[in-house]
C-alpha cells in the first residue's frame, strides 16, 4: 500500500480521483447529492479484504469540495489500518458530509444520507464522527441497518467517545512507560488540543491520575467549562506547539504535525485521538524520530471507538469492549519497541503489521 499522502491543493492538479496518492487504491468512492435536503456527501471505501468497511461520518464545513474529498480519502485509508492492526475483521471506510452541522444538519438530511449508505448493501457501515451525535446515528438507523454507534436503548453500543478516549489513554501510558520507564502520568505535563467528546474524556482520565493538564480549543466557552469542571489550565499563549510539556495530545482535526510545527514541538511524546496527525507520514514521522520524540500511531491508539461499534456487528458485550481497548497498551508498547529495534519510524512499524495481516488474508481468499 502507498504510505504517501497528497495535499488538497496538489489534488486539484491531478486527475480527478484515480492515480493521485491520497486515492491509494480505494475500492470505491461514492459522491452523494440531494437538492431537497441540501446533502452533499462523499463515502470512501478503501479496502474490504478483512471484512466490510466501517468508519464514521464526519460533518464539517470544508473550505472546498477538494478538501472534503482529500479528507475522506485519508480517513478511509486510516480506518483500514486501524481495523487491521487492532485485529478486527473489518475493512476501512469513511464518509464526510459537507456543511456546518449546527446550521445544515436535519433529520431529513440524515435519513437521506442513510439511504445512500443503504445502496452499498453492507459494503460500508457508518458510525458517529466529528459533527455527529449518537441521536444522528439513530436517525440513520431508521432507513438502513448498516449503521453502528446507535443508542444503547435501541440495542446499540452507545456513544463511542469514552471508549476512544480510554484507548488513547492506554496508548499514552504505554508511550510514557517506553519513554520514562514508568507508565504513571502523575505529575506529567500534558497538552490536550481539542476538547470535544473524546478530548474532554481524555482530560478527565489524565487529570484524575494527577497529570498537569493544559487545554486548547477554538471554542472559548468549552475551554472555560472544561477548565472549571476538571481544574485544568487553559493555554493562553501565542504558539501552542512551542509550549514545553511531556506529552502533546492532538484531539481535534488532523495534520497538526506539519512543516510549520514539527520542528517547534517541545515535547517527549505525541499521543492523541485525532486521525492523520502527521501531514506527511514519511517526512514528518522521520523528523520526529530524528528529534527523539515518541509518536504513538494515531490509528492504533484511537481504535477504541471502532472496537466499541464493532461490538454491535459481532454481538460482544461491555466487558469485551473494554478488554480489547485495554490491549492497546500492550500493542503500542510492542510497536514502539519494534520501531526502536529496527531503527524505523513508529508509523512504519505499525503499518507493516497491518499490511502483513491484510496480505495474509488476501492470499487466503484466493
Amino acid at each position: 500500500m502507498i504510505t504517501e499522502v497528497i495535499t488538497a491543493n496538489q489534488l486539484k492538479k491531478e486527475a480527478p480521483v484515480f492515480g493521485q496518492l491520497s486515492f491509494d487504491n480505494h475500492e470505491q468512492v461514492v459522491f452523494c447529492q440531494d437538492k431537497d435536503t441540501g446533502l452533499k456527501a462523499i463515502i470512501g471505501v478503501h479496502n474490504t479484504i478483512l471484512g466490510p468497511a466501517l468508519g464514521g461520518t464526519r460533518m464539517y464545513d470544508y473550505a472546498t469540495e477538494w478538501d472534503a474529498l482529500n479528507d475522506v480519502l485519508r480517513l478511509s485509508r486510516g480506518m483500514t489500518y486501524k481495523a487491521a492492526i487492532t485485529g478486527l475483521n473489518l475493512g476501512g471506510g469513511k464518509a464526510v458530509i459537507i456543511g456546518d452541522p449546527k446550521k445544515l444538519k436535519t433529520p431529513e438530511l440524515m435519513r437521506r444520507f442513510g439511504k445512500f449508505v443503504d445502496t452499498l448493501g453492507g459494503k460500508y457501515y457508518t458510525a458517529e464522527d466529528v459533527g455527529m451525535e449518537t441521536s444522528d446515528m439513530d436517525t440513520v438507523r431508521e432507513v438502513t441497518p448498516y449503521v453502528t454507534g446507535i443508542s444503547e436503548s435501541k440495542g446499540g453500543a452507545g456513544n463511542p467517545s469514552p471508549v476512544t478516549a480510554y484507548g488513547v489513554y492506554m496508548g499514552m501510558k504505554a508511550a510514557t512507560k517506553f519513554t520514562y520507564g514508568d507508565e504513571t502520568l502523575n505529575g506529567k505535563r500534558i497538552i490536550v488540543q481539542g476538547i470535544g467528546h473524546v478530548g474532554e474524556e481524555l482530560v478527565r482520565l489524565v487529570s484524575e491520575e494527577g497529570a498537569k493538564v493544559i487545554i486548547s480549543d477554538i471554542n472559548e466557552e468549552r475551554l472555560e467549562e472544561v477548565s472549571k469542571k476538571y481544574g485544568v489550565d487553559i493555554y493562553r499563549g501565542n504558539n501552542l506547539y512551542e509550549e514545553t510539556a511531556d506529552i502533546y495530545a492532538p484531539c481535534a482535526l488532523g495534520a497538526t504535525i506539519n512543516d510549520d510545527t514539527v520542528n517547534k514541538l517541545n515535547v517527549k511524546i505525541i499521543a492523541g485521538a485525532a486521525n492523520n496527525q502527521l501531514a506527511n507520514e514519511n517526512v514528518h514521522g522521520l523528523i520526529l524520530q530524528e528529534r527523539g520524540i515518541v509518536y504513538a500511531p494515531d490509528f492504533l491508539i484511537n481504535a477504541g471507538g471502532i472496537i466499541n461499534v464493532y461490538a454491535e456487528i459481532e454481538g460482544y458485550g461491555r466487558d469485551q469492549i473494554m478488554a480489547k481497548t485495554e490491549n492497546i497498551f500492550d500493542t503500542t508498547l510492542d510497536i514502539l519497541n519494534r520501531a526502536k529495534e529496527a531503527n524505523i519510524t513508529t508509523n512504519k512499524a505499525a503499518n507493516a503489521i497491518a499490511e502483513d495481516r491484510i496480505a495474509t488474508r488476501k492470499k487466503e481468499n484466493k
